[in-house]
């Protein structure tokens, strides 16, 4: 039984910040934005459980629809299971039953996958951001099928929502257009949506074409205009962590998004996720947001300055 059942509905706390937005109503059909929560480290190094409880609740009160955990903005990859359960759970409590949380799973072995899967679904995740396996290259349709298959499987009963993650920048591993239909139909209804963070337009008009009647979500926020008016469902993105507003007038109000393309070029000329890690922290006004786990490492002092100055006056005429 899942423990989100069971839990509280705490308030969000919002932090007082302009460049924040007033509360997710939460009212609309669609997908929404969901933040890729970034995942704030203590001195030595530790999941800092409380300030991951405290940034959840403050992403939904400033325009988040959801968030998830445990992708690569979180720097999934490298949290363990225990600091998985604890993290889950502790959200799950703290967040109303109207806030959609989701779970990275990032694991190259079946039975791994599986039970990361398993332990999100008891934990309080509504569904999962599930990437291919990632360590052996240039699998086929039919390999990829038949791993998909037995991690579906295994996981068995709990088996939901569904996002395909398609980052084929990290993994090298594409998903085709073939090989979700091929999922979704030996599995019915399970698939709910695909991100798609390749950062290329062919793909995602691919997946619009082929899958629109389920929530294609873009990765690159550059992509989500465009994307948004050819029918997408919004975004899991790691900005939404530092501008959650702008994003939400995009896929709600139909934004050009002209400042959020200007930020994410600044972003993505710098290691991407200790910049996020950067804009978190200066929005929030907590410098503890900064630090990532090995093998990343922080942004210098001096290019982490010219990043926030920069982000300020985009902000400052936005």
């Amino acid at each position: 039984m899942s423990r989100r059942k069971s839990r509280g509905n705490a308030n969000p706390i919002a932090i007082e910040s302009i460049y924040m937005s007033q509360p997710s109503t939460n009212t609309s059909s669609i997908f929404g934005l969901s933040a890729a929560m970034v995942t704030p480290f203590d001195k030595d190094g530790n999941v800092d459980l409380m300030k991951t409880v405290q940034h959840a609740k403050t992403m939904l009160a400033n325009g988040c629809d959801g968030v998830t955990l445990f992708g690569t903005t979180s720097e999934g990859y490298g949290i363990s299971l225990s600091d998985r359960r604890a993290m889950m759970t502790e959200v799950a409590k703290a967040l109303p039953d109207t806030a959609r949380i989701h779970a990275g799973v990032i694991a190259s072995g079946i039975d791994d996958a599986a039970a990361l899967a398993c332990a999100a679904y008891e934990d309080g995740a509504c569904g999962l951001l599930l990437a291919p396996p990632f360590f052996m290259k240039g699998i086929c349709d039919d390999g990829l099928f038949n791993w998909f298959s037995a991690v579906f499987d295994k996981i068995g009963t709990p088996l939901k929502d569904v996002i395909l993650y398609h980052i084929p920048g990290q993994t090298a591993v594409p998903i085709s257009v073939s090989l979700v239909s091929r999922i979704r139909a030996a599995y019915p209804g399970i698939v709910t949506g695909i991100k798609d963070s390749s950062g290329d337009w062919g793909s995602t008009e691919a997946y619009l074409a082929a899958h629109g009647d389920i929530a294609i979500l873009v990765g690159d926020e550059r992509q989500l205009p465009r994307a948004m008016a050819h029918g997408a469902q919004g975004s899991i993105c790691g900005t939404a962590n530092f501008m959650p507003s702008l994003l939400r007038d995009i896929i709600h109000g139909g934004s050009d998004g002209a400042a959020v393309t200007k930020i994410v070029e600044m972003v993505v000329s710098r290691p991407i996720i200790p910049a996020v890690k950067v804009l978190t922290a200066h929005v929030n006004g907590d410098a503890s947001f900064v630090a990532p786990r090995p093998p990343l490492i922080p942004l210098p002092d001096a290019d982490a300055l010219v990043l926030i100055e920069a982000f300020d006056a985009v902000m400052a005429s936005a």
